[in-house]
């Protein structure tokens, strides 16, 4: 009791803390938005989204960035998912508690924090060189699942191991496989988990420029992809490269092109978020 007061006004000092730097980063946000929307609302109309880009800032258009951002993303999107989520039921349900799979476990973890910039490098000496993929969607698209590969297999590897053991016993007390359990027990339960790391990888992935710029996709098409091994650009090189021009009006370009990007990630968001809030209920 008599250290009552002094653990109250400690509490309070540390929530007044929490709450400025809280608020700190809020404010940076606020402004950082507003910024961006202020300098490219002018250049958001139709026209923007339906040219190629030009050297013109009143003509530049992301048109093709967008949609080999889409085409980018529908590549990345199943190998990743499907990849990672298998990964990571062979690793909770099927592989043995050993030394070799715990080192495989650390390290899996471990890659998640490597930079991007390596995945950029690697998916150039293996897609681009050694596999003859060229600079097409298809090779970018490899680069960048391997980028996410680990963030997915970690968040998965935690949903599934948060599903109680009781519901695999109750499934196998019913007579069912383990397969089935999986299937049928695990994998719904596990879901809102997963899909949350999902969400997670891929905005990092469609808005990731550094591995782009190493395997050498280009800035500037003048001309839309028709099959996974053409050529391309996506949304954060083109607005990588209207960034660094000298022109002051390709800086507002550059800014219209970063609200595109955030309303492409909003709307990838939102469909996930649906996804999962929908198993929630049901699970």
């Amino acid at each position: 009791m008599k250290r009552m007061g002094s653990r109250l006004t400690f509490n309070k000092v540390w929530k007044a803390v929490f709450l400025l730097a809280t608020s700190f980063a809020l404010l940076s946000l606020i402004v950082l938005l507003f910024r961006i929307f202020s300098q490219g609302i002018g250049y958001l109309n139709i026209d923007f989204l339906t040219n190629f880009a030009s050297r013109i800032p009143a003509k530049a258009g992301i048109k093709a960035a967008l949609i080999g951002s889409l085409w980018l993303m529908a590549v990345v999107a199943p190998v990743s998912i499907i990849l990672g989520v298998s990964t990571a039921i062979y690793l909770e349900e099927y592989a043995k508690k050993n030394k070799i799979n715990d080192f495989i476990r650390m390290n899996i973890a471990n890659l998640a924090g490597v930079p991007s910039i390596v995945f950029g490098l690697l998916g150039l000496t293996i897609f681009v060189r050694m596999m003859d993929l060229g600079k097409s969607i298809l090779a970018a698209g490899f680069t960048m699942s391997l980028l996410i590969l680990p963030v997915i297999i970690v968040a998965a590897q935690e949903a599934i191991r948060a599903v109680p053991n009781e519901q695999r016993e109750a499934s196998y007390g019913m007579g069912a496989t383990k397969w089935q359990t999986i299937v049928r027990v695990v994998l719904p339960a596990a879901i809102p988990g997963i899909l949350t790391g999902s969400i997670l990888a891929l905005s990092r992935a469609i808005g990731e420029t550094a591995p782009l710029v190493v395997i050498g996709i280009p800035v500037i098409l003048q001309f839309l992809p028709t099959g996974l091994l053409d050529s391309f650009t996506a949304l954060p090189m083109q607005i990588f490269d209207w960034a660094k021009r000298p022109q002051e009006e390709f800086q507002y370009v550059a800014a219209a092109g970063i609200v595109v990007l955030m309303t492409v990630l909003v709307l990838m968001n939102s469909i996930a978020v649906i996804i999962r809030n929908k198993f929630q209920k049901r699970y």
